[in-house]
């Protein structure tokens, strides 16, 4: 596939300009860059999401035009999203015949085409297996069983390490090399470098809509890849000496949660969190994760109990556990987080509509508001053409920032903080962990979910392993090592190594 001169321009914003790459066939190719630097506006032309203005894109040395993703499918292009899109409901084969029926049928010529390709590349799959009852490294393969059943020859792989423990990231890469040796050409969109290096053939770097620079991830360093990205050298999440004081903040005492079919989600959850300190959750996606933290922000019901500063805040709904100085960064920010085609101003007042400077206690204060967006814009390197500019119209870096700093501009003094950097770049990651770091330092008690082993045992003070809803380990940040927890969050090793308290 060779790209050439494209150009994409939106309402006050060009995304795409002068954009250039050449991705040999059966190659890995990484494309890399900071947030905001066009990458996913590149990916949606180049699987007929979006149009360009201008430029050609060639397959195969014949010009191509894409009008829907119909269009590039037909073409042998395949994509995997950062988000699956997958019916839980669903079994394996009925999830990848949806929408292509034609092809195979839905019976046993579909079931035995499926069950080839598993066998191909290693996937594992079971056509009858239900994808509920998946972990998330198998629901990935699910999605590239989808894209290589539809005869894809070009895989654009975007953020596809985002969610995956160490050993799941080993068996992707396994999972690539069978499909690179097929013939197979991967376009592979990551923040994470040192995976970057590890199987790309080529290195291509985009900044501010750009592409501005190759590099060989023979010779190449994370440290160069980070310059070239963003100009600045690569950060690091550690936090220094420790800050974590006497008072206890947060206490969950034998919390316990169970969903409409009488399921257990949560079981006998216990800790602490005291001011002054980071306390790091690691699972692997799905085992209760989400449900520990929307109990504790009162948007569902658990037994056991919740104290907040010595209250019992089990009776409270949400809106009084923010007002007592909760800040909550959501896993999903477009579900939880923002409001997309509303204003960012108006978005610094969601979660906020009862607290200065969004409101004076009886209306919403609109001048107070956009000074307060304007700052979070200043302070956190959004990048936007005005704070009346739609969420929607913002990268998904910049919509983590604007999230991040509008949470941290409340005062809060417990973060509940779910994969507060995914999907951003190291220059934003660093600026988020620094923000982290001050608040910690002034008192701030955190509770850090994040799916980045490397950011957990950098910046907690303690880290507790989540599994099937129940804390199986505890381990110490200054010993553990991303291996240690990958064990544990798969059940292959449970046990406390220091840090309890």
């Amino acid at each position: 596939m060779v790209v050439r001169d494209i150009l994409k321009q939106f309402p006050g914003v060009v995304a795409n300009h002068d954009v250039n790459i050449t991705i040999r066939p059966g190659t890995v190719h990484a494309l890399i860059g900071e947030n905001g630097a066009g990458k996913s506006t590149l990916m949606k032309i180049l699987y007929g999401v979006q149009r360009p203005d201008g430029g050609t894109i060639e397959v195969d040395g014949k010009q191509v035009r894409f009008s829907s993703p119909t269009d590039a499918i037909k073409a042998g292009i395949g994509m995997v999203f950062q988000h699956f899109m997958l019916a839980d409901n669903l079994t394996v084969l009925e999830n990848v015949v949806l929408g292509a029926e034609k092809l195979h049928g839905i019976g046993d010529e579909a079931r035995a085409e499926i069950t080839r390709i598993s066998d191909a590349f290693g996937f594992g799959l079971d056509p009858d297996e239900l994808v509920e009852d998946l972990g998330v490294g198998q629901r990935q393969r699910v999605e590239i069983l989808k894209v290589l059943y539809r005869g894809a020859q070009i895989i654009i792989l975007d953020e596809p390490t985002a969610v995956l423990v160490p050993q799941e990231v080993d068996a992707l890469f396994a999972n690539l090399r069978e499909l690179r040796a097929s013939g197979r050409t991967i376009l592979f969109i990551s923040h994470k470098l040192d995976e970057v290096l590890a199987i790309a053939d080529d290195i291509t770097v985009m900044r501010r809509g750009e592409t501005v620079g190759e590099a060989d991830p023979k010779t190449a360093t994370k440290k160069q890849l980070a310059e070239l990205m963003v100009g600045s050298e690569l950060p690091s999440p550690e936090t220094g000496e420790s800050t974590v004081t006497d008072q206890v903040l947060l206490t969950l005492d034998d919390v316990g949660l169970v969903d409409e079919r009488g399921r257990a989600l949560l079981k006998n959850i216990s800790f602490e969190i005291h001011r002054g300190e980071i306390l790091g959750i690691a699972g692997v996606e799905g085992n209760g994760q989400e449900e520990l933290v929307e109990t504790i922000m009162g948007m569902r019901k658990g037994t056991g109990r919740i104290t907040l500063d010595g209250k019992d805040i089990d009776s409270w709904d949400t809106r009084e556990r923010r007002e007592a100085g909760v800040a909550f960064i959501p896993a999903d920010r477009h579900r939880h987080g923002l409001l997309l085609d509303f204003p960012l101003w108006e978005n610094r007042i969601l979660g906020h509509q009862t607290k200065e400077p969004s409101s004076n206690g009886f209306l919403i204060t609109r001048k107070a508001a956009k000074e307060s967006a304007e700052q979070i814009v200043a302070d956190y390197d959004v990048r936007t053409p005005s704070i009346n500019t739609n969420a929607r119209a913002l990268s998904g870096g910049n919509q983590q920032k604007f999230i991040v700093g509008r949470e941290m501009s409340s005062d809060p003094s417990l973060l509940i903080a779910s994969h507060p950097t995914r999907g951003v770049d190291v220059g934003a990651q660093a600026a988020i962990w620094d923000h982290i770091k001050r608040a910690r330092r002034e008192g701030l008690a955190v509770l850090l979910i994040s799916a980045d082993l490397d950011e957990l045992i950098g910046l907690s003070d303690t880290i507790e392993v989540i599994l099937r809803g129940e804390i199986v380990g505890t381990f110490d940040p200054q010993t553990v090592t991303p291996q240690d927890l990958g064990a544990a969050m798969t059940g292959g090793h449970s046990t406390e190594e220091g840090g309890a308290r």
